[in-house]
Protein backbone atom coordinates (compact mmCIF):
# COMPACT_ATOMS: atom_id res chain seq x y z
CA UNK A 1 0.00 0.00 0.00
CA UNK A 2 1.42 3.36 -0.73
CA UNK A 3 2.64 6.40 2.03
CA UNK A 4 0.10 8.76 0.93
CA UNK A 5 2.30 10.77 3.22
CA UNK A 6 5.43 10.46 1.93
CA UNK A 7 4.64 11.25 -1.51
CA UNK A 8 2.62 14.12 -1.00
CA UNK A 9 5.87 15.29 1.59
CA UNK A 10 7.99 14.72 -1.84
CA UNK A 11 6.09 16.94 -3.94
CA UNK A 12 6.38 19.50 -1.75
CA UNK A 13 9.91 19.41 -1.31
CA UNK A 14 10.43 18.27 -5.05
CA UNK A 15 11.11 21.41 -6.25
CA UNK A 16 13.83 22.78 -4.04
CA UNK A 17 15.92 19.98 -4.40
CA UNK A 18 15.89 20.74 -8.40
CA UNK A 19 19.29 22.32 -9.05
CA UNK A 20 20.63 23.44 -12.20
CA UNK A 21 20.32 20.88 -15.15
CA UNK A 22 22.44 22.75 -17.21
CA UNK A 23 25.75 24.61 -16.62
CA UNK A 24 27.97 25.78 -19.42
CA UNK A 25 31.47 27.56 -19.87
CA UNK A 26 32.17 30.00 -22.82
CA UNK A 27 35.95 31.37 -22.67
CA UNK A 28 36.41 33.64 -25.96
CA UNK A 29 39.53 32.58 -27.76
CA UNK A 30 41.62 29.65 -28.44
CA UNK A 31 43.84 29.56 -25.68
CA UNK A 32 43.11 26.10 -23.92
CA UNK A 33 45.61 26.62 -21.14
CA UNK A 34 43.93 29.74 -20.05
CA UNK A 35 40.38 28.12 -20.47
CA UNK A 36 42.15 25.02 -18.14
CA UNK A 37 42.85 27.29 -15.65
CA UNK A 38 39.34 29.58 -15.42
CA UNK A 39 37.79 26.09 -15.28
CA UNK A 40 39.70 25.14 -12.31
CA UNK A 41 38.65 28.57 -10.53
CA UNK A 42 35.33 28.35 -10.90
CA UNK A 43 33.32 27.65 -8.13
CA UNK A 44 30.15 27.05 -10.00
CA UNK A 45 31.91 23.80 -11.77
CA UNK A 46 32.95 22.66 -8.41
CA UNK A 47 29.74 23.21 -6.69
CA UNK A 48 28.25 21.05 -9.29
CA UNK A 49 30.21 18.24 -8.74
CA UNK A 50 29.31 17.89 -5.17
CA UNK A 51 26.64 15.34 -4.34
CA UNK A 52 23.39 17.14 -3.28
CA UNK A 53 23.93 20.86 -3.92
CA UNK A 54 21.02 23.28 -3.80
CA UNK A 55 20.38 26.66 -5.25
CA UNK A 56 21.98 28.58 -2.54
CA UNK A 57 24.78 26.86 -3.13
CA UNK A 58 25.18 27.46 -6.73
CA UNK A 59 24.61 31.24 -6.42
CA UNK A 60 26.86 31.73 -3.51
CA UNK A 61 29.81 29.93 -5.60
CA UNK A 62 28.18 32.38 -8.50
CA UNK A 63 28.97 35.61 -7.02
CA UNK A 64 32.14 34.06 -5.46
CA UNK A 65 32.94 33.53 -8.62
CA UNK A 66 33.59 36.70 -10.44
CA UNK A 67 36.28 37.24 -8.34
CA UNK A 68 37.92 34.01 -8.27
CA UNK A 69 37.85 34.37 -12.72
CA UNK A 70 39.08 37.81 -12.36
CA UNK A 71 41.97 36.89 -9.84
CA UNK A 72 42.82 33.52 -12.57
CA UNK A 73 43.19 36.22 -15.34
CA UNK A 74 45.20 38.80 -13.81
CA UNK A 75 47.36 35.65 -13.02
CA UNK A 76 47.71 35.75 -16.92
CA UNK A 77 48.23 39.07 -17.92
CA UNK A 78 44.76 39.56 -18.63
CA UNK A 79 43.45 43.00 -17.36
CA UNK A 80 40.50 44.12 -19.61
CA UNK A 81 38.43 41.01 -19.22
CA UNK A 82 34.58 40.64 -19.20
CA UNK A 83 32.91 38.42 -17.17
CA UNK A 84 29.77 37.07 -17.21
CA UNK A 85 27.75 34.64 -15.13
CA UNK A 86 24.12 34.40 -15.75
CA UNK A 87 21.26 32.00 -13.84
CA UNK A 88 18.01 31.28 -16.02
CA UNK A 89 19.17 34.64 -17.97
CA UNK A 90 20.23 37.22 -14.51
CA UNK A 91 23.12 37.74 -13.66
CA UNK A 92 24.39 36.48 -10.82
CA UNK A 93 25.38 39.48 -8.95
CA UNK A 94 22.04 41.22 -9.34
CA UNK A 95 20.96 38.54 -7.26
CA UNK A 96 20.58 39.03 -3.24
CA UNK A 97 23.16 36.29 -1.41
CA UNK A 98 19.91 35.27 0.20
CA UNK A 99 17.09 35.36 -2.37
CA UNK A 100 17.87 32.08 -4.06
CA UNK A 101 15.28 30.76 -6.63
CA UNK A 102 13.62 27.60 -5.62
CA UNK A 103 14.75 26.40 -9.00
CA UNK A 104 17.50 26.51 -11.38
CA UNK A 105 17.35 25.41 -14.79
CA UNK A 106 20.99 26.93 -16.23
CA UNK A 107 24.08 28.79 -15.14
CA UNK A 108 26.09 30.34 -17.94
CA UNK A 109 29.49 31.69 -17.54
CA UNK A 110 31.21 33.60 -20.26
CA UNK A 111 34.20 35.03 -20.09
CA UNK A 112 36.19 37.35 -22.61
CA UNK A 113 39.78 37.79 -21.42
CA UNK A 114 40.32 40.57 -24.16
CA UNK A 115 43.92 41.35 -24.99
CA UNK A 116 47.47 40.00 -22.60
CA UNK A 117 49.15 43.17 -21.37
CA UNK A 118 52.94 43.31 -21.20
CA UNK A 119 54.89 45.00 -18.53
CA UNK A 120 56.18 48.76 -19.62
CA UNK A 121 57.72 50.88 -16.65
CA UNK A 122 59.10 48.04 -13.89
CA UNK A 123 60.67 49.48 -10.75
CA UNK A 124 61.43 47.96 -7.08
CA UNK A 125 63.57 50.38 -5.25
CA UNK A 126 65.62 50.60 -3.30
CA UNK A 127 67.30 47.12 -4.02
CA UNK A 128 70.01 45.65 -1.59
CA UNK A 129 73.19 44.90 -4.23
CA UNK A 130 72.50 41.47 -5.46
CA UNK A 131 69.25 41.41 -5.36
CA UNK A 132 68.39 38.69 -8.08
CA UNK A 133 64.74 40.03 -9.55
CA UNK A 134 62.78 37.73 -11.67
CA UNK A 135 63.12 37.62 -15.42
CA UNK A 136 60.11 37.91 -16.16
CA UNK A 137 59.53 40.90 -14.39
CA UNK A 138 60.72 43.18 -17.37
CA UNK A 139 59.75 45.88 -20.05
CA UNK A 140 57.83 43.05 -23.10
CA UNK A 141 57.42 40.18 -20.51
CA UNK A 142 53.84 38.87 -19.62
CA UNK A 143 52.03 40.94 -17.14
CA UNK A 144 51.34 38.13 -14.62
CA UNK A 145 49.96 39.76 -11.29
CA UNK A 146 51.86 36.62 -9.44
CA UNK A 147 55.16 37.97 -11.08
CA UNK A 148 54.74 41.14 -9.30
CA UNK A 149 54.35 39.40 -5.85
CA UNK A 150 57.62 37.18 -6.54
CA UNK A 151 59.49 40.30 -7.55
CA UNK A 152 58.67 42.21 -4.09
CA UNK A 153 59.30 38.94 -2.43
CA UNK A 154 62.43 39.07 -3.91
CA UNK A 155 63.31 42.14 -3.17
CA UNK A 156 62.19 42.09 0.38
CA UNK A 157 63.97 38.92 0.90
CA UNK A 158 67.30 40.41 -0.26
CA UNK A 159 67.39 42.50 2.17
CA UNK A 160 66.32 40.56 4.82
CA UNK A 161 69.40 37.95 3.68
CA UNK A 162 71.93 41.33 4.74
CA UNK A 163 70.35 41.72 7.95
CA UNK A 164 67.50 44.52 6.89
CA UNK A 165 65.04 42.04 9.01
CA UNK A 166 62.38 44.46 9.20
CA UNK A 167 62.30 45.15 5.55
CA UNK A 168 58.66 45.96 4.06
CA UNK A 169 56.65 47.05 0.95
CA UNK A 170 55.80 50.74 1.91
CA UNK A 171 53.96 51.23 -1.28
CA UNK A 172 52.74 50.94 -4.53
CA UNK A 173 51.42 52.50 -8.00
CA UNK A 174 50.12 49.72 -10.69
CA UNK A 175 48.50 51.25 -13.40
CA UNK A 176 47.07 49.50 -16.42
CA UNK A 177 47.31 51.35 -19.90
CA UNK A 178 44.61 49.77 -21.95
CA UNK A 179 45.11 51.44 -25.13
CA UNK A 180 48.74 50.41 -24.75
CA UNK A 181 47.89 47.27 -23.71
CA UNK A 182 50.69 47.53 -21.09
CA UNK A 183 50.90 47.33 -16.68
CA UNK A 184 53.26 49.73 -15.29
CA UNK A 185 54.61 49.07 -11.59
CA UNK A 186 55.71 51.03 -9.06
CA UNK A 187 56.83 49.33 -5.80
CA UNK A 188 58.49 51.66 -2.42
CA UNK A 189 60.65 48.96 -0.14
CA UNK A 190 62.12 50.37 3.59
CA UNK A 191 64.60 47.87 4.35
CA UNK A 192 65.24 49.32 7.81
CA UNK A 193 68.54 49.45 10.09
CA UNK A 194 69.91 46.36 9.90
CA UNK A 195 70.06 44.32 13.17
CA UNK A 196 71.45 41.72 15.07
CA UNK A 197 70.46 38.36 16.64
CA UNK A 198 69.48 39.40 20.33
CA UNK A 199 67.81 37.62 23.32
CA UNK A 200 66.54 34.00 22.15
CA UNK A 201 63.65 33.36 24.29
CA UNK A 202 61.72 29.48 24.21
CA UNK A 203 58.23 28.45 24.49
CA UNK A 204 56.33 25.05 24.55
CA UNK A 205 59.15 22.90 26.41
CA UNK A 206 58.31 21.01 29.23
CA UNK A 207 60.72 18.18 29.77
CA UNK A 208 63.46 19.32 27.66
CA UNK A 209 65.44 22.27 29.65
CA UNK A 210 65.33 25.60 28.02
CA UNK A 211 69.51 26.18 28.39
CA UNK A 212 69.52 22.96 26.10
CA UNK A 213 67.05 23.49 23.41
CA UNK A 214 68.93 27.04 22.95
CA UNK A 215 72.29 25.69 22.58
CA UNK A 216 71.00 23.30 19.64
CA UNK A 217 69.43 25.82 18.55
CA UNK A 218 72.68 27.97 18.24
CA UNK A 219 71.33 30.92 17.06
CA UNK A 220 74.43 33.40 16.83
CA UNK A 221 73.30 36.14 19.32
CA UNK A 222 74.99 39.32 18.42
CA UNK A 223 76.25 38.39 15.01
CA UNK A 224 74.44 40.08 11.88
CA UNK A 225 70.34 39.09 11.32
CA UNK A 226 70.14 35.78 8.88
CA UNK A 227 66.56 34.05 7.97
CA UNK A 228 69.51 31.15 7.00
CA UNK A 229 70.51 30.89 10.61
CA UNK A 230 66.24 30.53 11.72
CA UNK A 231 65.60 28.23 9.34
CA UNK A 232 69.41 25.85 10.51
CA UNK A 233 68.01 26.44 14.15
CA UNK A 234 64.92 25.06 13.18
CA UNK A 235 66.77 21.93 10.83
CA UNK A 236 68.99 21.56 14.29
CA UNK A 237 66.37 21.03 17.04
CA UNK A 238 63.85 18.80 14.23
CA UNK A 239 66.61 16.25 13.80
CA UNK A 240 67.07 15.53 17.49
CA UNK A 241 63.80 13.85 17.12
CA UNK A 242 62.67 15.29 20.25
CA UNK A 243 60.13 17.69 18.76
CA UNK A 244 57.06 17.30 16.97
CA UNK A 245 57.25 20.73 15.66
CA UNK A 246 59.84 23.94 15.50
CA UNK A 247 58.92 27.40 14.52
CA UNK A 248 60.71 30.38 15.53
CA UNK A 249 59.30 33.74 15.47
CA UNK A 250 60.63 36.90 15.15
CA UNK A 251 59.98 40.12 17.38
CA UNK A 252 57.99 42.98 16.11
CA UNK A 253 59.38 45.46 17.99
CA UNK A 254 63.07 46.27 17.83
CA UNK A 255 65.24 45.61 20.27
CA UNK A 256 68.11 47.84 22.04
CA UNK A 257 71.43 49.11 20.01
CA UNK A 258 69.29 47.60 16.94
CA UNK A 259 68.91 43.79 18.34
CA UNK A 260 66.01 41.25 17.00
CA UNK A 261 64.68 39.20 20.11
CA UNK A 262 63.88 35.42 18.71
CA UNK A 263 61.51 33.28 20.17
CA UNK A 264 61.79 29.13 19.91
CA UNK A 265 58.78 27.81 19.84
CA UNK A 266 58.50 23.81 20.23
CA UNK A 267 55.85 21.33 20.72
CA UNK A 268 57.41 18.38 22.42
CA UNK A 269 57.18 15.13 21.22
CA UNK A 270 56.68 11.57 23.30
CA UNK A 271 59.93 10.69 24.58
CA UNK A 272 59.88 6.62 24.13
CA UNK A 273 59.61 4.78 20.89
CA UNK A 274 59.80 0.86 20.23
CA UNK A 275 59.88 -0.56 17.00
CA UNK A 276 61.46 -4.21 15.04
CA UNK A 277 62.09 -5.12 12.19
CA UNK A 278 62.25 -9.06 10.23
CA UNK A 279 64.54 -10.25 6.86
CA UNK A 280 64.38 -13.31 5.56
CA UNK A 281 66.95 -15.11 3.25
CA UNK A 282 66.55 -18.81 1.56
CA UNK A 283 70.36 -18.98 2.44
CA UNK A 284 71.18 -16.78 5.57
CA UNK A 285 67.69 -17.51 7.00
CA UNK A 286 65.34 -15.14 9.53
CA UNK A 287 66.87 -11.82 10.90
CA UNK A 288 64.84 -10.61 13.50
CA UNK A 289 65.74 -6.96 14.58
CA UNK A 290 63.87 -5.09 17.61
CA UNK A 291 64.99 -1.32 19.18
CA UNK A 292 63.89 0.90 21.91
CA UNK A 293 64.28 4.47 22.05
CA UNK A 294 64.60 7.79 24.68
CA UNK A 295 64.28 11.27 22.97
CA UNK A 296 65.57 12.94 26.03
CA UNK A 297 67.16 10.69 28.43
CA UNK A 298 69.20 13.10 30.31
CA UNK A 299 66.61 16.21 30.39
CA UNK A 300 69.19 17.97 26.78
CA UNK A 301 67.23 15.72 23.76
CA UNK A 302 69.88 13.09 24.22
CA UNK A 303 69.50 10.15 22.54
CA UNK A 304 69.47 6.59 24.22
CA UNK A 305 68.73 3.60 22.28
CA UNK A 306 68.93 -0.13 22.56
CA UNK A 307 69.30 -2.54 19.72
CA UNK A 308 69.26 -6.07 19.84
CA UNK A 309 69.52 -8.25 16.14
CA UNK A 310 69.13 -11.79 16.10
CA UNK A 311 70.08 -13.48 12.74
CA UNK A 312 70.85 -16.51 11.13
CA UNK A 313 67.86 -18.42 12.12
CA UNK A 314 67.16 -21.71 10.24
CA UNK A 315 69.51 -20.25 7.65
CA UNK A 316 72.26 -22.30 6.26
CA UNK A 317 75.51 -19.85 6.83
CA UNK A 318 76.83 -21.57 10.18
CA UNK A 319 75.37 -20.55 13.77
CA UNK A 320 72.94 -18.38 15.12
CA UNK A 321 74.27 -14.58 15.37
CA UNK A 322 73.54 -11.87 17.92
CA UNK A 323 74.14 -8.19 19.02
CA UNK A 324 73.03 -5.90 21.74
CA UNK A 325 73.84 -2.28 21.50
CA UNK A 326 73.25 0.58 23.70
CA UNK A 327 74.55 4.01 21.83
CA UNK A 328 73.85 7.53 23.49
CA UNK A 329 74.23 10.55 21.78
CA UNK A 330 74.47 13.94 22.79
CA UNK A 331 73.87 17.17 20.78
CA UNK A 332 75.85 20.00 20.84
CA UNK A 333 78.59 19.29 22.72
CA UNK A 334 81.24 21.43 20.91
CA UNK A 335 78.91 23.51 19.51
CA UNK A 336 75.83 23.52 17.44
CA UNK A 337 76.78 21.35 14.69
CA UNK A 338 79.09 18.91 16.92
CA UNK A 339 77.63 16.06 18.50
CA UNK A 340 79.16 13.63 20.95
CA UNK A 341 78.25 9.76 21.00
CA UNK A 342 78.98 6.68 23.33
CA UNK A 343 78.28 3.37 22.09
CA UNK A 344 79.04 -0.34 23.53
CA UNK A 345 78.81 -3.42 21.45
CA UNK A 346 78.45 -6.86 22.28
CA UNK A 347 77.89 -9.89 19.84
CA UNK A 348 78.53 -13.49 18.82
CA UNK A 349 78.49 -13.86 15.06
CA UNK A 350 78.85 -17.96 13.91
CA UNK A 351 80.15 -17.79 10.10
CA UNK A 352 80.43 -21.21 8.08
CA UNK A 353 84.41 -19.86 8.25
CA UNK A 354 84.96 -18.40 11.98
CA UNK A 355 83.19 -17.71 14.87
CA UNK A 356 83.62 -14.45 16.60
CA UNK A 357 82.34 -13.34 20.05
CA UNK A 358 83.18 -9.72 20.97
CA UNK A 359 82.93 -6.82 23.11
CA UNK A 360 83.17 -3.32 21.40
CA UNK A 361 83.13 0.13 23.29
CA UNK A 362 83.16 3.26 21.45
CA UNK A 363 83.17 7.35 21.93
CA UNK A 364 83.59 10.14 19.54
CA UNK A 365 82.04 12.87 17.66
CA UNK A 366 79.94 13.89 15.14
CA UNK A 367 80.46 17.04 12.97
CA UNK A 368 77.48 18.19 10.76
CA UNK A 369 79.87 19.84 8.18
CA UNK A 370 76.65 20.74 5.71
CA UNK A 371 73.10 19.67 5.46
CA UNK A 372 74.55 16.67 3.18
CA UNK A 373 77.69 16.34 4.47
CA UNK A 374 78.09 14.40 8.05
CA UNK A 375 82.14 13.30 9.25
CA UNK A 376 82.61 11.32 12.23
CA UNK A 377 85.56 10.51 14.55
CA UNK A 378 86.44 8.96 17.63
CA UNK A 379 88.19 6.22 19.77
CA UNK A 380 87.49 2.90 20.74
CA UNK A 381 88.24 -0.23 22.79
CA UNK A 382 87.56 -3.95 21.43
CA UNK A 383 88.24 -7.11 23.06
CA UNK A 384 86.97 -10.35 20.93
CA UNK A 385 88.17 -14.35 20.74
CA UNK A 386 87.69 -15.94 17.26
CA UNK A 387 87.88 -19.54 16.40
CA UNK A 388 89.02 -20.27 12.37
CA UNK A 389 90.33 -22.93 10.72
CA UNK A 390 93.69 -20.99 11.47
CA UNK A 391 93.01 -21.37 15.34
CA UNK A 392 91.69 -19.79 18.56
CA UNK A 393 93.33 -16.59 19.27
CA UNK A 394 92.11 -14.07 21.70
CA UNK A 395 93.24 -9.70 20.57
CA UNK A 396 92.33 -6.68 22.22
CA UNK A 397 92.01 -3.83 19.70
CA UNK A 398 92.72 -0.11 20.17
CA UNK A 399 90.77 1.57 17.16
CA UNK A 400 90.54 5.05 15.84
CA UNK A 401 87.57 5.14 13.91
CA UNK A 402 86.99 7.71 10.84
CA UNK A 403 84.22 8.20 8.43
CA UNK A 404 82.35 11.01 6.49
CA UNK A 405 79.02 10.39 4.74
CA UNK A 406 77.97 12.64 1.69
CA UNK A 407 74.30 12.37 0.75
CA UNK A 408 72.35 13.57 -2.07
CA UNK A 409 69.32 11.14 -2.82
CA UNK A 410 66.31 12.89 -3.13
CA UNK A 411 64.41 9.94 -0.91
CA UNK A 412 67.18 8.10 1.44
CA UNK A 413 64.49 5.23 1.85
CA UNK A 414 63.81 4.98 -1.81
CA UNK A 415 66.19 6.89 -4.27
CA UNK A 416 64.87 7.98 -7.45
CA UNK A 417 68.14 10.41 -8.12
CA UNK A 418 70.97 11.64 -6.61
CA UNK A 419 74.03 9.81 -4.97
CA UNK A 420 75.92 8.65 -2.14
CA UNK A 421 79.28 8.45 -1.02
CA UNK A 422 80.34 6.49 2.52
CA UNK A 423 84.04 6.69 3.74
CA UNK A 424 85.62 4.50 6.03
CA UNK A 425 88.76 4.19 8.20
CA UNK A 426 89.83 2.30 11.19
CA UNK A 427 93.14 2.26 11.82
CA UNK A 428 93.78 0.00 14.62
CA UNK A 429 97.10 -0.96 17.30
CA UNK A 430 96.70 -4.91 18.27
CA UNK A 431 97.76 -4.49 22.17
CA UNK A 432 98.36 -8.17 22.16
CA UNK A 433 100.63 -8.74 18.81
CA UNK A 434 102.24 -5.46 18.41
CA UNK A 435 100.17 -5.55 14.62
CA UNK A 436 99.15 -2.18 13.60
CA UNK A 437 96.88 -2.10 10.77
CA UNK A 438 93.69 -0.03 9.23
CA UNK A 439 90.88 -1.12 7.75
CA UNK A 440 89.30 0.81 4.74
CA UNK A 441 86.08 1.06 3.29
CA UNK A 442 83.67 2.57 0.54
CA UNK A 443 79.96 2.61 -0.39
CA UNK A 444 79.47 5.08 -3.90
CA UNK A 445 75.83 4.67 -5.19
CA UNK A 446 74.29 6.39 -8.02
CA UNK A 447 70.35 6.87 -9.46
CA UNK A 448 69.22 8.14 -12.19
CA UNK A 449 65.02 8.50 -13.26
CA UNK A 450 64.78 8.41 -16.95
CA UNK A 451 61.75 8.51 -19.76
CA UNK A 452 58.79 11.03 -20.01
CA UNK A 453 57.28 10.10 -16.82
CA UNK A 454 60.51 9.15 -15.01
CA UNK A 455 59.19 5.50 -13.95
CA UNK A 456 62.48 3.98 -14.94
CA UNK A 457 65.15 4.10 -12.27
CA UNK A 458 68.89 2.73 -12.73
CA UNK A 459 70.54 2.45 -9.83
CA UNK A 460 74.23 1.69 -9.09
CA UNK A 461 76.09 0.57 -6.65
CA UNK A 462 80.41 -0.13 -6.07
CA UNK A 463 82.15 -0.97 -3.00
CA UNK A 464 85.42 -1.42 -2.40
CA UNK A 465 87.39 -2.94 1.22
CA UNK A 466 91.11 -3.34 1.79
CA UNK A 467 92.97 -4.02 4.94
CA UNK A 468 96.14 -2.49 5.13
CA UNK A 469 99.35 -3.20 7.32
CA UNK A 470 98.59 -6.71 8.18
CA UNK A 471 98.13 -10.60 6.83
CA UNK A 472 95.13 -13.12 6.88
CA UNK A 473 97.00 -15.26 10.01
CA UNK A 474 97.17 -12.18 12.18
CA UNK A 475 93.92 -9.98 10.79
CA UNK A 476 91.11 -9.90 12.91
CA UNK A 477 88.46 -12.60 11.35
CA UNK A 478 85.63 -10.54 10.93
CA UNK A 479 87.77 -7.61 9.68
CA UNK A 480 88.58 -9.75 6.34
CA UNK A 481 86.28 -9.65 2.99
CA UNK A 482 83.87 -11.97 1.59
CA UNK A 483 81.30 -11.94 -1.39
CA UNK A 484 77.79 -13.53 -1.62
CA UNK A 485 74.31 -12.85 -0.52
CA UNK A 486 71.97 -9.69 0.26
CA UNK A 487 74.39 -7.26 1.13
CA UNK A 488 77.41 -7.85 -1.93
CA UNK A 489 76.17 -10.58 -4.65
CA UNK A 490 72.68 -11.98 -4.80
CA UNK A 491 72.24 -15.12 -6.29
CA UNK A 492 75.65 -16.50 -5.13
CA UNK A 493 75.30 -18.21 -1.72
CA UNK A 494 76.05 -16.17 1.60
CA UNK A 495 79.92 -15.19 1.77
CA UNK A 496 80.49 -18.11 -0.66
CA UNK A 497 83.73 -16.49 -2.39
CA UNK A 498 86.74 -16.38 -0.09
CA UNK A 499 90.21 -17.22 0.15
CA UNK A 500 91.47 -20.94 0.10
CA UNK A 501 94.73 -21.68 0.62
CA UNK A 502 97.16 -24.38 2.25
CA UNK A 503 98.76 -23.49 5.89
CA UNK A 504 101.09 -25.93 7.60
CA UNK A 505 99.99 -28.59 5.18
CA UNK A 506 95.90 -27.79 6.23
CA UNK A 507 93.54 -26.92 3.87
CA UNK A 508 92.19 -23.40 5.58
CA UNK A 509 89.20 -21.33 4.49
CA UNK A 510 89.34 -17.25 5.23
CA UNK A 511 88.16 -13.92 4.30
CA UNK A 512 90.58 -11.87 1.76
CA UNK A 513 92.17 -8.48 2.76
CA UNK A 514 90.11 -6.94 -0.06
CA UNK A 515 87.25 -6.73 -2.23
CA UNK A 516 85.78 -4.74 -4.92
CA UNK A 517 81.87 -5.16 -5.59
CA UNK A 518 78.90 -4.09 -8.04
CA UNK A 519 75.17 -4.07 -8.10
CA UNK A 520 72.98 -2.79 -10.97
CA UNK A 521 69.35 -2.20 -10.83
CA UNK A 522 66.57 -1.13 -13.38
CA UNK A 523 63.69 0.00 -11.54
CA UNK A 524 60.60 0.15 -13.04
CA UNK A 525 57.17 1.67 -11.53
CA UNK A 526 54.30 -0.16 -12.65
CA UNK A 527 52.47 2.20 -10.34
CA UNK A 528 52.71 4.11 -7.27
CA UNK A 529 52.35 1.43 -5.56
CA UNK A 530 54.21 -1.60 -7.17
CA UNK A 531 57.54 -1.71 -8.71
CA UNK A 532 59.41 -4.68 -10.51
CA UNK A 533 63.19 -4.97 -10.51
CA UNK A 534 65.68 -6.57 -12.52
CA UNK A 535 69.61 -6.88 -11.31
CA UNK A 536 72.95 -8.08 -11.89
CA UNK A 537 75.59 -7.98 -9.02
CA UNK A 538 79.62 -9.08 -9.41
CA UNK A 539 82.23 -9.32 -6.52
CA UNK A 540 85.88 -10.07 -6.47
CA UNK A 541 87.87 -10.95 -3.49
CA UNK A 542 91.83 -10.94 -3.10
CA UNK A 543 94.08 -12.60 -0.88
CA UNK A 544 96.34 -8.81 -0.17
CA UNK A 545 95.38 -5.19 0.40
CA UNK A 546 96.43 -4.88 -3.31
CA UNK A 547 93.74 -5.94 -5.18
CA UNK A 548 96.42 -8.44 -7.16
CA UNK A 549 96.22 -11.85 -5.64
CA UNK A 550 92.32 -12.10 -6.65
CA UNK A 551 90.23 -15.32 -6.09
CA UNK A 552 88.20 -14.76 -9.50
CA UNK A 553 85.08 -13.53 -8.99
CA UNK A 554 81.62 -14.48 -9.73
CA UNK A 555 78.25 -12.84 -10.08
CA UNK A 556 74.61 -13.24 -9.64
CA UNK A 557 71.62 -11.61 -11.45
CA UNK A 558 67.56 -11.82 -10.91
CA UNK A 559 64.11 -10.00 -10.70
CA UNK A 560 62.14 -8.48 -8.05
CA UNK A 561 59.00 -6.89 -6.87
CA UNK A 562 58.32 -4.02 -4.93
CA UNK A 563 55.82 -2.59 -2.67
CA UNK A 564 55.63 0.92 -1.47
CA UNK A 565 54.32 2.04 2.41
CA UNK A 566 54.66 4.69 4.29
CA UNK A 567 57.62 3.24 5.84
CA UNK A 568 59.90 2.27 2.67
CA UNK A 569 59.27 -0.18 -0.11
CA UNK A 570 58.73 -3.88 1.21
CA UNK A 571 61.48 -5.94 -0.88
CA UNK A 572 60.97 -9.56 -2.62
CA UNK A 573 64.42 -10.56 -4.33
CA UNK A 574 64.85 -13.46 -6.21
CA UNK A 575 68.28 -14.38 -7.51
CA UNK A 576 70.16 -16.91 -9.02
CA UNK A 577 74.50 -17.43 -9.69
CA UNK A 578 75.30 -15.54 -13.10
CA UNK A 579 79.00 -17.30 -13.35
CA UNK A 580 80.46 -20.28 -12.77
CA UNK A 581 79.35 -23.88 -12.85
CA UNK A 582 76.16 -23.35 -11.08
CA UNK A 583 74.39 -20.66 -13.64
CA UNK A 584 71.09 -20.64 -12.82
CA UNK A 585 71.07 -24.00 -11.01
CA UNK A 586 69.57 -22.74 -7.40
CA UNK A 587 67.43 -20.04 -6.35
CA UNK A 588 68.27 -17.21 -3.25
CA UNK A 589 65.10 -15.23 -2.25
CA UNK A 590 66.02 -12.64 0.01
CA UNK A 591 62.69 -10.41 1.48
CA UNK A 592 63.09 -7.37 3.59
CA UNK A 593 62.07 -3.55 3.96
CA UNK A 594 63.57 -1.31 1.98
CA UNK A 595 65.23 -0.61 -1.50
CA UNK A 596 68.51 -3.36 -1.44
CA UNK A 597 70.68 -0.28 -1.39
Amino acid sequence: MLNLKRIITAMVLWPAAVVAQDISFDVKGENSDLAAALRSASLVLATSADENPDPQDYIAAARADYRRLLTALYGRGYYSGVISISVDGREASSIAPLAAPARINAITLRVDPGPVFRFGDTDISPTASGTLLPESFARGQTAAANVVGQAVTAAVDAWRDTGHAKAARIGQSITAQHAAQELNVRVAIAPGPQLTFGDVSVTGNAAVRTDRIVAIAGLPVGETFSPAALKKAEQRLRETGAFDSVTTTEAKVIGPNDTLPIVLNVAERKPRRFGFGLELSSIEGIKVSSFWLHRNFLGGAERFRVDGEISGIGGETGGVDYTIGLNLERPAVYGPDTDGFIRSQLSREDEPDYRVEQFAIEAGLTRVIADDLVAEIGVGFLTARDVTDLGTRDYTLVTFPISATLDRRDVPTNATDGYYLDLETTPFFDTANDVVGARMFADARAYRSVGADEQLTLAGRLQVGSLLGTSIQSAPADFLFYSGGGGTVRGQPYKSLAIDDLVGGQAVRTGGQSFVGAQLEARYAVSDTIGLVGFYDVGQVSADAGFDNNTGWHAGAGVGIRYNTGIGPIRLDIGTPASGANIAKSVQVYIGIGQSF
